[in-house]
């Protein structure tokens, strides 16, 4: 049994259950983003967790020790197709820099850590249409000199 094996099964019991992400996140006791990215095969979850989520979803043992395994991380496409995770490309192409020279000008040289990270999605109801409210928070990583 594979991640993307576990992946279908669980987009199955979704469906089937009419299941939401944060009820799959809720079960595991971790953030939404960071559940839903484990169960998409991008990020692993603690033994524990993953066994929660099986649990949760009716899913075989097999199952949470595939999802407590390190990932690969493959990115298969240079520009993404389907068009809400293009925008996150266009978002990086069109402020990209402007986030790289604030970030260093407020921090010094480095990076924002993906590794030591949190971000929360959340629906804005706005008069104009409703708003896509993305909030992320990373450790600053200095570069080093040796």
């Amino acid at each position: 049994m594979t991640k993307a094996d576990v992946t279908v099964m669980i987009r199955a019991k979704k469906r089937e259950g009419k299941v939401s992400w944060a009820a799959i996140a809720e079960a595991a006791g971790l953030s939404e983003v960071f559940v839903t990215s484990a169960c998409l095969g991008m990020n692993s979850l603690s033994p524990e967790a993953a066994g929660k989520v099986a649990d949760f979803l009716g899913l075989p043992s097999e199952a949470a020790i595939v999802l407590s395994e390190y990932p690969t991380k493959d990115f298969s496409r240079t520009v993404p197709t389907d068009p809400c995770i293009y925008r996150w490309y266009e978002i990086t192409g069109v402020f990209g820099e402007a986030f790289k020279e604030l970030v260093q000008e407020k921090f010094g040289d480095g990076i924002m850590s993906a590794i030591d990270f949190d971000m929360e999605i959340n629906k804005i109801v706005h008069e104009k249409g409703d708003r896509v409210q993305v909030v992320m928070s990373g450790k600053f990583l200095p570069y080093k000199s040796w």
